[in-house]
């Protein structure tokens, strides 16, 4: 089956980016088109209607583009909006969980931490998740501050290195062997966090299963893209685009738009 649309992907900022380099990766000969809603992040302190409404004017975008399939780049939008996405828009979305169960399933001292935002932290999708896990203590961290930190480019940041030392800190005192990331932006803090966490706790993101995730959807009911000519990556951005930027290595075509 052949679909030349472009995948289309958004977050409340540039954390998905981690997403869409797993996808990427996954799948580079597909054209792809980012948004990053950094005008109203963080997604995690808002309430469950505000996320659904900023998730909805992000998919009519993605729309207008012509996208064939959405990636809900965002743990917060996943977990408070996807359901309803699904229920308006007739076309195939793609979410991000944390990954408990891998964690969970994996753990030898049965006690995993998760690092994410009070959205995702707080909401019905993630309470369905936890359940299926009661032999497992699950330490619970919200990550207030650390989403704003990355998206003002100070991931290297002494406050950065003090809130994720003031986040880890007691998980490690409750012998967690896993730690979850619950957010999108959070795997660009790897290398901070590998500096504090012993070698023997493994971190874990969602993002290759994510990436696994879009290829089956579109091989499943999409289609791939032909190839004939090089893939086309373009980013969207609400606010000045110099992070993001960064973030991508200077490599790609980003444009600033009001949206």
């Amino acid at each position: 089956m052949t679909n030349n649309n472009p995948i289309g992907l958004f977050d409340s900022g540039i954390g998905g980016t981690s997403i869409w380099k797993e996808i990427h990766q996954l799948l580079p000969n597909e054209n792809t088109i980012y948004l990053a809603d950094s005008k109203n992040a963080p997604y995690g302190q808002k309430s469950k209607d505000e996320i659904i409404h900023l998730s909805s004017k992000n998919t009519e975008f993605l729309l207008n583009q012509n996208c064939k399939i959405i990636v809900v780049a965002c743990n917060t939008a996943t977990t408070n909006a996807i359901k309803e996405l699904r229920v308006k828009y007739d076309i195939p979305f793609i979410g991000i969980e944390p990954a408990i169960k891998p964690a969970a399933l994996h753990s030898k001292t049965q006690k995993i931490g998760i690092l994410a935002t009070k959205g995702t932290l707080n909401s019905e999708l993630f309470y369905k998740h936890v359940e299926q896990f009661q032999d497992i203590q699950i330490i619970e961290q919200i990550g207030f501050g650390l989403v704003e930190l990355i998206e003002n480019g100070e991931i290297n940041s002494k406050e950065m290195k003090d809130l994720l030392k003031k986040y880890l800190n007691p998980m490690m005192e409750c012998n967690i062997d896993y730690l979850v990331l619950g957010c999108s932006h959070y795997p660009y803090l790897i290398p901070q966090i590998k500096k504090i966490l012993p070698s023997n706790i493994k971190i874990i993101d969602s993002g290759e299963a994510v990436a696994k995730q879009t290829k089956k959807i579109l091989y499943e009911k999409v289609g791939f893209r032909e190839i004939n000519e090089k893939s086309e990556q373009l980013f969207y951005t609400n606010t000045n685009p110099k992070v993001l930027i960064e973030i991508l290595g200077n490599k790609f075509k980003v444009l600033e738009k009001d949206f």
